[in-house]
């Protein structure tokens, strides 16, 4: 049987635990995966480095990407998906706080399904996830070629 599992790319320690209480406040009990910067993303979703050996059962549901990253930027990330046959499906949501214009405009040219601006407030982003989850996890379907 094939595990549904969430991808968080998130180098704030804060974000990243807002999200993961989000998420767990909206009873999404899928897997969680965090990863802290853009290189380990790569590493975790192409399966190399320390995720060489990662469960082939294990298939990502949805990809939540900051942009702002250290090591490799989400906009870099997003491209290398998008230029794999590979993930070149794989759903992305860009998840970030950037207010930038352009960078909203960059990842929708590189294929994001998705872009999320984090409210800050705490109620609207547990909606915002719930909305997430009910749609990336439940109602959305994709190929099976998926990481």
């Amino acid at each position: 049987m094939h595990e549904k599992i969430i991808v968080l790319v998130e180098d704030n320690p804060n974000d990243e635990a807002l999200t993961l209480r989000a998420l767990k406040k909206n009873n999404i009990a899928n897997e969680i995966v965090v990863t802290r910067d853009g290189a380990e993303a790569l590493d975790l979703l192409f399966r190399r480095g320390a995720y060489a050996a990662r469960n082939p059962d294990q298939i990502i549901a949805v990809v939540l990407l900051d942009l702002k990253l250290p090591k490799v930027d989400g906009l870099e990330v997003l491209k290398k998906l998008r230029e794999d046959p590979k993930t070149k499906l794989l759903p992305v949501v860009v998840l970030t706080s950037s207010k930038e214009e352009q960078d909203m405009i960059q990842s929708y040219s590189l294929g994001a399904n998705s872009y999320i601006r984090k409210p800050v407030d705490f109620f609207q982003f547990i909606e915002a996830v719930k909305q997430l989850g009910l749609y990336w996890l439940v109602l959305n379907e994709t190929p099976s070629t998926g990481g």
